[in-house]
């Protein structure tokens, strides 16, 4: 009986090497589709929250959505016989993201949203979030800051800028116009510290883990708050909202904080903050394409050349 001589390169350490590459492509493919799920989410969840604001406290209003959100995490977890076990020592870095990442980022947003126009908000959270958690990154020794990071942080600040700058400034912004806006900037800077200190601890635990119980803690010490501090809280929980924000809160725990939220997690986790912050670029040109195709608003062509800018800054950021 002959053998048949295999093909160059037909070995088994080939096909392992093979099988690798592909697998590894294959999980990039994921996180990309999964990047791309949260882009389109948090795309649409700034008139969420401005719709619910609108007639809800923002402190109940945001820690009834994150604390049911961490319950239903851990729910399915234990329903799934995963129990969550937190070593001691971590208890206190958990506590700091969840205090930066849910309590102190949901309700300095949420106040800022009342009193700022949305596309400033927009503008701000957009062009801070990935030069934030860059920098806290870097400063973390999480990652290594480079040329290219720096180009596609230029492109998208200034395509934001295109974007909505004028719209944003349009008027004149008083004291409560610029304290809003000091209310989105803390809380961007808040939640982007709180996802730099967050990575750590998905070494030990796993991305879901870390998502359940920082829900959990910080959406109960929000609520906590909000009943003993926040006006009108304790007859708003009740839930007597009205149709827009019973929708825009359940939009907003669903596929924001149950869906995008893990997401967030896993990619922080894969590829780093400062790599998964250039959603911030993304998002919004997910806002301005569905005003457009949905609601049939204008767009010139320095609004184009903003979006074309933006998708390129996160283009270079996401390029293996």
């Amino acid at each position: 009986m002959f053998l048949r001589k295999a093909p160059a390169g037909f070995t088994p350490a080939g096909l392992g090497l093979a099988g690798g590459e592909a697998a590894s492509d294959a999980a990039l493919a994921r996180q990309r589709a999964m990047f791309a799920f949260l882009c389109f989410v948090w795309g649409t969840t700034w008139l969420a929250m401005k719709v619910g604001v609108a007639t809800v406290p923002p402190g109940l209003f945001a820690g009834t959505r994150w604390a049911m959100a961490g319950l239903a995490l851990v729910g399915w977890r234990w329903a799934n016989g995963q129990r969550i076990r937190l070593p001691g020592r971590l208890w206190p870095r958990l506590l700091l993201v969840s205090v930066l990442m849910v309590a102190l980022n949901q309700v300095t947003q949420l106040y800022g949203l009342r009193y700022v126009p949305a596309g400033l908000a927009t503008v701000i959270s957009a062009a801070l979030t990935p030069i934030s958690l860059i920098g806290f990154s870097v400063m973390a020794g999480q990652e290594r800051f480079s040329l290219r990071q720096a180009v596609a942080l230029a492109l998208g600040a200034a395509g934001t800028v295109m974007l909505f700058g004028q719209k944003a400034l349009e008027g004149r912004l008083g004291w409560p116009e610029l304290l809003g806006a000091a209310g989105v900037v803390v809380g961007c800077l808040s939640y982007s510290l709180g996802s730099v200190l967050a990575r750590p601890l998905m070494r030990t635990l796993a991305p879901g883990e870390v998502a359940a119980m920082s829900n959990c803690i910080g959406g109960f010490l929000l609520l906590g708050a909000s009943l003993a501090f926040e006006p009108g809280s304790a007859a708003a929980l009740a839930g007597h909202w009205g149709w827009p924000a019973l929708a825009a809160w359940l939009y907003l725990l669903l596929p924001g904080s149950l869906g995008a939220t893990l997401i967030y997690f896993l990619l922080v986790r894969d590829w780093g903050a400062g790599r998964t912050g250039s959603y911030a670029f993304v998002s919004p040109v997910v806002g301005v394409v569905l005003a457009v195709l949905l609601f049939g608003e204008g767009i010139d062509v320095g609004e184009l050349l903003g979006i074309g800018l933006m998708l390129a800054s996160a283009g270079l950021v996401l390029r293996r």
